[in-house]
């Protein structure tokens, strides 16, 4: 694929996405709150220990990643840390809120093949893609939307699924 074609694509992929989440979004809200706007205070989450991924913390911002449905979380890496090889069932939609976010695609780790994200950036993770990400020198906030129910599935080095 060359360079003009990944290009469309990726516009055509932000722009689908931009306008289903908007869609989606006003639909879901409009049938679960009862106030006209809903503010959520940052400083009264709870942040909570990222299953198997040390260094990780994570808390949810809106909705219920475990259900079906639009979800807004916030993840937290600590400096030097970063995931493993694995994918997700659903796409996931990253905005780096704090530092700067690598991450990089295949079975294969490799930190030092990834793209930096920089603070205000923006990331689409296609739908069972094999991909990892994370911190490098410094600490960093992503927010990740999605529709749920969501999943982390790691891979070995070949690209197939541990068990």
């Amino acid at each position: 694929m060359n360079k003009r074609n990944t290009h469309r694509r990726t516009t055509t992929l932000l722009a689908t996405a931009a306008l289903l989440t908007l869609v989606l979004n006003s639909e879901v809200n409009a049938a679960t709150r009862d106030e006209t706007i809903s503010v959520v205070d940052m400083d009264k989450l709870q942040w909570k220990d990222y299953p198997g991924l040390p260094g990780v913390t994570f808390t949810v911002v809106d909705g219920d990643p475990s259900k079906p449905g639009i979800y807004t979380i916030r993840a937290k890496f600590a400096p030097r840390t970063m995931s493993q090889p694995h994918w997700h069932p659903e796409a996931r939609y990253v905005t780096v809120i704090r530092g700067t976010w690598w991450t990089g695609a295949g079975a294969k780790f490799d930190p030092e093949n990834t793209v930096p994200v920089k603070t205000g950036g923006f990331s689409v993770h296609t739908a069972k893609e094999i991909h990892y990400d994370g911190a490098k020198e410094e600490e960093v906030i992503v927010q990740i939307s999605g529709i749920g129910p969501s999943g982390t599935v790691p891979v070995n080095s070949d690209g197939t699924d541990k068990k």
